[in-house]
């Protein structure tokens, strides 16, 4: 009402000095009726004229009394119904209920620990690890470039900075670059690929930078899922798997297809289990993609080279397109293995398989060793493409315009780190050294550590962040966990988290065979935390299996 008077008011003024004085007080004389108009209109029910104003809380009572109380548009019943079965236990309810927690230790309530420990996640800077500093060193000067005037940082990191800043729009970080990524970054990453697989040749232009390793996983997955019905395209994915896999197969309405991988034998990909699950799956779907993690995630393998030509056969045989997480290329940490990338093993195959398998491999700057989670920096590439189909990939990425630029350049220092001749290396070598090196340390640790507790077995931490443990869980506890509405080992996670105060993933949310149990956990943490949470991880098993079952009862 007031801002109509305002109005009427204000019209008025600005005529005045236009106008002759008897029109000016015949203006006020119309103005005045029109705002007494107004205002007695507005005194009427707000139904009619709609022009008094309401609190919401106002509101909401008359709409209410009127029976006139609007319905939410997005509800449960109307949200799309692959939202609700997308599932991603990495930060699932046991890490809802760890934050929780830890509030409420903040605002000084009584538990039996005084932290949570997170190890639920590989989140290597969480965890207390330091960043490499030539990393933020270069991304530092990307992002204010008036300290490349600076004493400060060494020349090898502003050569790369005024490089990458050459490559920006308006040689800023802040603009926006090309779908596929900044040029000159996707040359380093065909320069770095070709050095890991000794002189294997790289196409910058089949490389796509990626908002992280999954940005890029998505996005191939959604290029290769189409049909109805018993066309449906089928993902062949290992159990245990990275969420990730099953929750963007439920998004995308794929099939997925699970072949298990061989705890006994250390994790490792078994061909027969290959064709038993393809074989399967085609009587309900197409099977068209293999997905393989590799070192393992949640598993910790590291796959050998025959390993990978016997999944690259049966993808030539069955005309599947591969995806390889290849993320922890770096973190291998037995002496007598080492990585091996399914585009090397390709093409030493021979052309006959290098120049027809279609083959998309993925790497990121949040795992490694400089574990740089927050940048969401990560490249594919991706070979053998249908000319039209990439085209189309393109198109599909320019939709999200690009990756963050300060992620590309993250990623552009991983791939082209300081070299033994720059002033950088030693720094840069001792720091990458103490990470990978602590790592192995407490990959070890972890394995011999689980295996001394009673019901509780671990496999060899190979590789990549994690350990995933067979654990015993008695039938009485089994039974409980059913009576509760939930997985035995969802059940056991929850309570070591309550009276331990340590935060596990339970296994159900990774996969893993019927009537087998197990639990993700993280070798992230420092070495004493590790220390310490492998402690009360062993007593609380101990307490756990007196509880439920005597001490004899595990099978090792």
């Amino acid at each position: 009402m007031h801002r109509l008077q305002h109005l009427a008011n204000r019209s008025l003024i600005a005529g005045v000095f236009d106008q002759s004085p008897a029109l000016v007080r015949t203006k006020a004389r119309e103005t005045a009726c029109l705002v007494q108009s107004i205002r007695l209109k507005t005194q009427g029910p707000v139904e009619q004229y709609g022009l008094k104003r309401f609190s919401t809380a106002e509101a909401t009572v008359i709409l209410r009394e009127n029976g006139k109380m609007r319905e939410k548009t997005l509800t449960m019943d109307t949200l799309n119904p692959q939202v609700k079965a997308v599932e991603y236990a990495v930060r699932g309810p046991i890490v809802t209920k760890a934050g929780d927690i830890e509030r409420g230790l903040q605002q000084g309530q009584k538990h039996p620990f005084t932290e949570v420990i997170k190890a639920n996640i590989g989140d290597s800077h969480a965890m207390g690890q330091k960043p490499i500093t030539f990393l933020r060193q270069v991304v530092a000067l990307c992002s204010f470039p008036e300290l490349l005037n600076s004493p400060s940082f060494p020349e090898d990191a502003k050569q790369r900075a005024r490089r990458i800043l050459q490559g920006c729009g308006g040689q800023s970080l802040g603009s926006y670059s090309a779908s596929q990524g900044v040029d000159c970054i996707r040359q380093d990453v065909a320069v770095y690929i070709e050095q890991r697989d000794k002189g294997v040749p790289a196409d910058w232009d089949n490389i796509y930078l990626t908002t992280g390793a999954s940005d890029g996983i998505v996005s191939i997955l959604k290029m290769l899922v189409s049909g109805q019905g018993r066309s449906r395209s089928g993902v062949m994915i290992p159990i245990p798997q990275y969420p990730l896999y099953s929750a963007a197969i439920s998004e995308l309405e794929a099939v997925q297809i699970n072949y298990y991988l061989d705890e006994d034998n250390c994790w490792a990909l078994d061909i027969n289990e290959l064709h038993r699950a393809y074989q399967a799956a085609k009587e309900h779907c197409h099977p068209r993609v293999i997905c393989i993690i590799n070192p393992g995630n949640p598993t910790g393998q590291v796959q050998s080279r025959k390993c990978i030509e016997e999944v690259l056969h049966f993808a030539y045989e069955e005309n599947l397109f591969v995806m390889s997480d290849e993320v922890y290329q770096d973190n291998v940490y037995s002496p007598d293995l080492q990585f091996h990338s399914f585009k090397k093993v390709l093409y030493e195959m021979g052309p006959e398989y290098f120049n027809t398998v279609e083959l998309a491999s993925f790497h990121s700057t949040s795992k490694g060793y400089s574990g740089e989670c927050g940048f969401r920096g990560g490249y594919m590439e991706v070979l053998n493409l249908d000319l039209e189909v990439k085209a189309q990939l393109v198109k599909l990425l320019s939709v999200r315009l690009c990756p963050p630029v300060s992620g590309q350049a993250a990623m552009d220092v991983i791939v082209n780190p300081p070299l033994p001749h720059e002033p950088s290396y030693l720094q840069f070598h001792k720091e990458k050294s103490a990470v990978l090196g602590a790592l192995a340390e407490k990959a070890q640790m972890t394995e011999q550590t689980l295996n001394t507790v009673p019901g509780i077995k671990c496999n060899p931490v190979q590789g990549a962040m994690y350990a995933f443990p067979r654990i015993f869980i008695p039938p009485r506890a089994v039974e409980e966990a059913k009576s509760l509405g939930m997985s035995p080992d969802m059940m056991y996670c929850l309570r070591l988290l309550e009276e331990t105060g340590i935060c596990l993933v339970p296994g159900s949310g990774f996969g893993q065979r019927e009537g087998t149990y197990h639990f993700r956990m993280t070798i992230l943490p420092t070495t004493e935390k590790l220390k310490v949470l492998l402690e009360k991880l062993r007593d609380f098993h101990i307490k756990f299996l007196k509880e439920y079952a005597s001490l004899e009862e595990p099978k090792r």
